[in-house]
């Protein structure tokens, strides 16, 4: 019997018995790992990133890595996409302005933290050569933000704060856009006092404009 107890580190023998030829993986031994992809993606980038590396890092073996992902690039978008259904917690202050403010508030602390800060732009430059990882980081960008912002304006569309018929697709990227092209592309060390206020109030007025 082949067991992730037995290839991550010496572990007494479980009482209970797998099916002969089963893999037991062990789900503290998953998330370190995953711990350490962020780690390494932060530390050295996609390209330089092995999975030598992030085994060490994690304090495993390779096999461990290998018998979940078959390769780093594997590893990455299964990461990386599993951040689409984590979401964000949909704000419901009462007020389009007030979700707005507390969206961005949440999401600026999000994107302004080291670890994410140097995972983005390297993953965007990975995404411009690999398809695949431009899929990914697609989706887990615009399902995990356009998730909750479109609960914030079905909201507003129920308290009739937003005309009804409003252009879906462009209120999401006016919602999400201008803050993540502050915070990920331009990489602004340091938002201006009161910026998220400001957008907020900007972007509900636009909204009521569609």
């Amino acid at each position: 019997m082949t067991t992730d107890a037995a290839a991550d580190e010496p572990q007494p023998r479980p009482r209970r018995r797998a099916p002969a030829g089963a893999a037991v993986l062990r789900e503290d031994v998953t998330e370190a790992i995953r711990t350490a992809v962020f780690e390494e993606l932060a530390a050295v980038g996609y390209a330089r990133m092995s999975i030598e590396g992030i085994a060490r890092r994690a304090g495993v073996g390779k096999t461990a890595v290998y018998r979940r992902w078959r390769s780093k690039l594997h590893l990455v978008l299964d990461i990386v996409s599993a951040l689409a259904v984590q979401g964000l917690p949909a704000p419901d202050t009462g007020s389009l302005e007030g979700d707005l403010r507390l969206l961005y508030e949440v999401t600026s602390r999000a994107l302004r933290h080291p670890v994410a800060s140097q995972i983005l732009p390297d993953l965007q430059a990975e995404a411009a050569r690999n398809p695949e990882i431009a899929e990914a980081l697609q989706k887990a960008l615009r399902e995990g933000q356009d998730g909750v912002a479109s609960r914030i304006l079905a909201a507003a569309a129920e308290r009739g704060e937003v005309r009804a018929g409003f252009d879906a697709e462009l209120a999401l990227d006016l919602v999400s856009g201008p803050l993540y092209w502050r915070s990920v592309v331009i990489r602004s060390p340091k938002l201006p006092k009161g910026y998220l206020g400001a957008l907020a109030r900007a972007t509900a007025a636009g909204l009521r404009a569609l």
